[in-house]
């Protein structure tokens, strides 16, 4: 696996409570290549989105091992995980995650701040051009349509040049034709960026436009 960019080793993630221990994730094997495009499908409930996030080093496994861009997430501590996240990661999320008091400019800065770049906001207004926004970005979140606010979440998750783009269920918030809309575009950007794209989705036809898709069923792979 030393050529991927993406390695989940034997990982199972059990949580615990007074009914006793559940397992959500079940020995997940697999890995992704540089700019190979996979869906994650599954039935509500199935742990796509618990994968997603140790993928992510959000969430620790209770058992196994995630490689990110030759990097040990888990022997790293949270502090150290966050340093990869912001170098190597960009995220798409189902609820846009927009900072409300931000414009649509400065949400797209944010990361770019955080990294200290300082060309940020010129970086930040090229991408929100590229998305379609160049006449919004002075507009605050609560202004913007549903598709808007998702272009603002992906111009902020592409304008720091990720290795990775993680995204979940990126249109269960838009009607199928914005969906469609914003789906061509995140395709667009990751052809054009050469990332990594994992994705969680419901829709079968998002699915099916990935180089790979990997059925997750009761916690394990599908075979």
């Amino acid at each position: 696996m030393s050529e991927s960019i993406i390695a989940v080793e034997h990982v199972s993630k059990q949580v615990s409570d007074s009914t006793g221990t559940l397992t959500i994730l079940d020995d997940i094997h697999f890995a992704l290549a540089p700019q190979q495009s996979c869906a994650i499908v599954g039935a509500s409930g199935s742990g796509k989105s618990t994968l997603l996030a140790i993928i992510a080093g959000l969430d620790v496994p209770t058992r196994g091992k995630v490689q990110l861009a030759g990097t040990d997430l888990f022997s790293l501590d949270e502090d150290a995980r966050a340093a990869v996240r912001a170098q190597q990661v960009g995220f798409v999320f189902q609820s846009f995650q927009l900072l409300p008091n931000l414009s649509a400019l400065e949400n797209v800065m944010l990361p770019l701040e955080l990294q200290g770049a300082p060309d940020a906001r010129a970086r930040a207004g090229e991408m929100l051009a590229r998305v379609g926004l160049a006449q919004r970005l002075g507009h605050y979140p609560r202004v913007l349509s549903g598709g808007e606010q998702q272009r603002v979440a992906l111009a902020r998750a592409f304008v720091v040049q990720p290795a990775v783009l993680l995204a979940d269920e990126p249109t269960g918030s838009l009607d199928f034709a914005t969906g469609e809309t914003v789906m061509e575009l995140m395709f667009e950007l990751n052809r054009e960026r050469g990332t990594t794209l994992v994705l969680v989705t419901h829709d079968r036809g998002i699915a099916t436009r990935c180089d790979r898709q990997i059925r997750i069923e009761a916690g394990r792979v599908a075979q």
